[in-house]
């Protein structure tokens, strides 16, 4: 079977990857869209190339049904080096490849993808910042799950201390990414980690 991600087009990764995610028909997907945008018409239309521009809001919904990163609709990903074949981008994007597009399109530090602008790098850090900060807090929900559950245990009390030495440094961690992203501009950040520590 063809590897959707490696198609030529928006339509045909659509089409691969809506039979490769078991849904049948246009209408089968349609309706996994509830109160969406889509219709079974529209995605005939755009899985034969009749509908070339396609709504940020309708490509979403069909990312989000069929599970799949919108990336991996947008671009070839499945042949990285190959240039993006996007209708209707600016000259700007000329000779993009789709490693490119993706690393920019998700703002990825470090990447294939250099940055224009100072403010643009800046952008793109701040938004690893807070990547890294919700992963803090994927782990201090964790810690504290750990530290409940073994708490009852005596026989466990070297683990507990050690797990909430774990939890004071990762505290203490969001707390410095928190105040960076403020200092940055980004005003809220704070709020959601005093959540997260309670």
């Amino acid at each position: 079977m063809t590897d959707y991600r490696s198609e030529a087009s928006v339509g045909a990764r659509i089409k691969l990857a809506r039979r490769e995610r078991g849904f049948r028909t246009t209408r089968d997907l349609a309706e996994a869209v509830p109160e969406g945008n889509i219709t079974a018409a529209i995605l005939e239309n755009i899985e034969s190339g009749r509908k070339a521009d396609i709504s940020v809001s309708q490509l979403l919904n069909i990312a989000r049904a069929l599970n799949v990163p919108p990336s991996y609709l947008l671009a070839p990903m499945g042949t990285p080096n190959s240039t993006l074949d996007l209708p209707n981008l600016s000259a700007d994007f000329n000779g993009m490849t789709a490693a490119e597009f993706d690393c920019w399109l998700s703002a990825t530090p470090g990447s294939s993808y250099r940055p224009r602008l100072a403010a643009e790098r800046t952008d793109i850090n701040i938004l690893g910042t807070l990547r890294e900060l919700g992963s803090l807090g994927r782990e201090l929900e964790r810690l504290q799950i750990v530290l409940a559950v073994q708490s009852g245990d005596p026989d466990l009390a070297d683990a507990n201390t050690e797990v909430q030495q774990r939890i004071e440094r990762t505290q203490a961690e969001a707390r410095r990414l928190a105040g960076l992203l403020t200092s940055g501009g980004l005003s809220g950040v704070a709020a959601g980690i005093a959540g997260a520590e309670s």
